[in-house]
Order: structure tokens, then sequence, then C-alpha cells
């Protein structure tokens, strides 16, 4: 059995009941496996893989709050600290009934590849808890973030791990947990990322994830040939990524048809509203219905449908696995050309193959979404220096980071021998700077 197969098996003897993880482990090591083959005495005899595929930290702790009725609630707090080789761990902080270790595990370990892509030095980790911020009052998300981080302090920091939002964690989120931290340790420091403009955040954080994934996308099509001005976009989510994307799209003359949220979609003909949408999602915190209801042009539909709607780019921007081998059938079958993930992992592996082998230009969200995480570093370097930049200062080196990546990720394919694989190139060029800051730090 080669060495690749032999720790695929171990991830899964050892990890037991968590798909996800398993899922993102194979795909990462089936495209490394040129090159761990290539280099396969020397990591084998360093345990190399086994140590990659290992959280050096998996924290799992209780979190009780109490609700606007005097109940007390109990939910499951996460923080895995993958791995720290390039730098202080690095990953947001997921709040979502889906939470479990194994999605943590996931997000973490693809964390890893995708900080590494972005060139600067931040080191993987990921975090959450199956708390639902939906439906509860401020109160309550306050009292829940402040429990939180009241177990989570003891294990970060501004020079150890620097969590961010995430699903579910956003600005308000955030700010609850920042306070937290400040109040417990009695230090003013960039332990978070993402904060409000007042203490300490970062302009064009809000905008980055989206904002990057349009600029590599603009970048892979223009090196295949391609122009996205005038383009036909589907996008799913109507979250912070789908949002913004949607926004830069049209700035780049793209026109975007569709969003999505848990219950539905919306088709509209005439190009998504911004300004609405983010009237319903970040202002009402409402449902898509309330997008249709005020939009003539646009069709609400129950259940899921984005990928059936005739596209040249479609970018998932929801959640993991929402793309599936039938999905992209569709979109292969509607003259679709490029995919791009805005989400994590949201594209399943046999959807990914099919796409790929049908000549659809396919960019993983550990290289497309990096950007949300670049601009944390820009952050955390804004933080260190005790200095604030202009939108337009953070917004250039943003554009900078994500065409790089785009680069990075195109020559790797093409030095081992898969010319247009983005997921092998992304993957490569994220490990074999990881792998050799392991190498040169001994056995730890």
């Amino acid at each position: 059995m080669s060495y690749v197969d032999e720790v695929y098996s171990m991830v899964v003897e050892k990890n037991p009941a968590q798909p996800e993880f398993h899922q993102a482990v194979k795909e990462v090591l089936e495209s490394l496996r040129v090159v761990i083959e290539a280099n396969e005495e020397a990591y084998r005899r360093d345990a190399l893989l086994e140590r990659l595929v290992t959280p050096e930290r998996q924290l799992l702790f209780r979190v009780p709050w109490v609700d606007d009725k005097g109940q007390v609630q109990v939910n499951n707090g996460y923080r895995v600290q993958f791995n720290s080789a390039i730098g202080p761990y690095k990953g947001g902080l997921r709040l979502h009934p889906s939470v479990n270790l194994g999605i943590i595990k996931f997000l973490g370990f693809e964390q890893i590849f995708k900080n590494s892509l972005t060139g600067l030095p931040i080191g993987g980790g990921k975090g959450g808890s199956d708390f639902d911020p939906k439906g509860k009052s401020d109160r309550e998300i306050m009292a829940f973030c402040q429990s939180f981080m009241t177990e989570l302090n003891k294990y970060i920091g501004a020079d150890t791990d620097v969590p961010a939002g995430d699903i579910g964690t956003g600005a308000r989120e955030i700010g609850y947990m920042f306070g937290q931290y400040k109040r417990i340790r009695g230090v003013y420091e960039g332990v978070l990322t993402g904060k409000g403009l007042s203490y300490g955040g970062s302009l064009a954080r809000t905008e980055a994830t989206g904002y990057g994934l349009l600029y590599l996308t603009e970048e892979m099509l223009k090196c295949n040939g391609k122009d996205i001005a005038g383009k036909t976009v589907v996008i799913s989510g109507s979250g912070n990524v789908a949002i913004y994307a949607c926004q830069k799209a049209q700035q780049l003359g793209a026109k975007v048809v569709t969003v999505s949220d848990s219950t539905g979609w919306v088709y509209d003909p005439e190009g998504i509203d911004v300004a609405l949408l983010k009237e319903v999602k970040e202002v009402k915190r409402a449902r898509l219905t309330e997008y249709a209801a005020a939009r003539p042009s646009a069709q609400y539909h129950d259940g899921k449908g984005v990928w059936t709607v005739k596209c040249d780019v479609a970018l998932p921007c929801a959640t993991q696995n929402e793309l599936d081998l039938e999905d992209a059938k569709a979109l292969v079958a509607n003259g679709c050309f490029a995919v791009a993930e805005g989400a994590n992992m949201p594209t399943t592996m046999e959807a990914t193959e099919y796409l790929q082998k049908n000549g659809v230009l396919f960019c993983p969200g550990k290289a497309a979404n990096a950007g949300g995480v670049a601009t944390s570093a820009l952050e955390m370097s804004q933080n260190s220096e005790r200095l604030s930049w202009t939108f337009e200062e953070v917004d250039s080196k943003l554009k900078n980071i994500m065409v790089n990546i785009f680069h990075n990720l195109d020559d790797a394919a093409k030095k081992y021998g898969m010319e247009g694989n983005y997921v092998a190139g992304a993957n490569i060029a994220g490990f074999l700077k990881v792998a050799d800051a392991m190498t040169a730090q001994g056995i730890v």
C-alpha cells in the first residue's frame, strides 16, 4: 500500500463518523500523490503526513448560558489548532447547529493550505459551536458569546491563535467575544479579526471574501482567454460572501441572476439588486421571500435549484457539499465554463471530477475564498502596528494576494504535469511551504 493510502486509512480508522474530515483529507492527499511519491522516503521517515493530518490540539468544552426565559442552555464549543508551522493558528468560529468535531477538523485542515497560499505567516485552525444565533435576542447572543469566550480565552492570543468570524459569527458576535476576552485577560490586543472599525477592525474586511473570490475568478478567466464582463453568473448563498461577490461581479461588468438561503432561492433576470439584498439580509435578517416581494422582476422558488439556471460562471458561496453530481451535470449542460468556490468545500468530489473532465475551469475554496483570511492577516498587521490603512490600501493588497494565489497554483499544476488542474495546483502550492517549514523545525 502506498504512503498516501496508508495515511488515509489511518485517518478513517482514528477519526470515525467524521465524513467531512475524511473527504477533505482524501481530496488533498490524492492531489498531492505525485509530490509525496517523489519524496516518499523522507516524508515517511519523518511521519510528515501523519503529523499533517493530526491536529496539534483539539479543544472541546461546554458552553452554558441563560436564555430570556431564565432557562440554562448548554452547547458544545470547539477549537481545533491544526498546524502552526508557518505562523499562529488562524481560522474562523462557526456558529451553526450542524457544527461538530468532524466539520471543525475538515475546516481547520483546509485552512492550513488556504493560509499557506496567501503567502502570509498564518497557520491553520478553526472553531465554533452548535449554537444557533438565528431567532435569538441580542442579550441571548451576548450571554452565549461571553460564556464561549470565558473558556476559549485560555487557548488564544495575538501571537498564538487568532480566531475570526464564519457562518453565524458576524460583527455583533465578534464584538461580544472581544469584549469578554479583554475583560478577562486585561489586555487590548488583536486576538480576533473581523472586529468593528471603532476598536481595531480593518476596512474592506467585510467585503474581502466576496471581493477576493471575484479577483481570482477574473484572473483565472483572463489567463484562459476570457473576460468576466458581460457574463451571466449564478451565486448560491446570501450571507456575507455571496453579497459581496455579487457586488464585485456586477462592478466588473457581469450580471448575477441568483442568490439562495436555507429555505429557497431567487432568480432575478434583470440582475440581483445588491442594495435590496443587503437590506433584507443584513438589516432585517429576513428570508429571500422578502427580496422577491419587493422586486417585481424576481421569482422566488422553495428548496434548491440555483444550479439549474443557465449561466457562464457559477460561484457556490453557501456551505459544504451543496453542489453535487447532478448539479454539475446541469451546469455543464447549460454551458457553464467556470466554477470558483466561495464557500469551504461546497462541491462534492464527484461533482468536482465531473466538472474538470468536462473542461470547466474549477478553482477550489482554499484558493478562491482565501481573501477573507488574507484580509484578517492584514488586520493583524494593522493591530500590531497600531495603524489603520485606507479601504483602497487594503483592497489593493487583497487584489495582489488573490492574483498571486492564482499564479502560484497555476505554476504548481504546470510544474507537476497537471496543467489546468487548479485543485491539485492549490494543494501542492499550499503543501510545499508547510512541509518545508515542518521539516526545518524538526519533529514537533
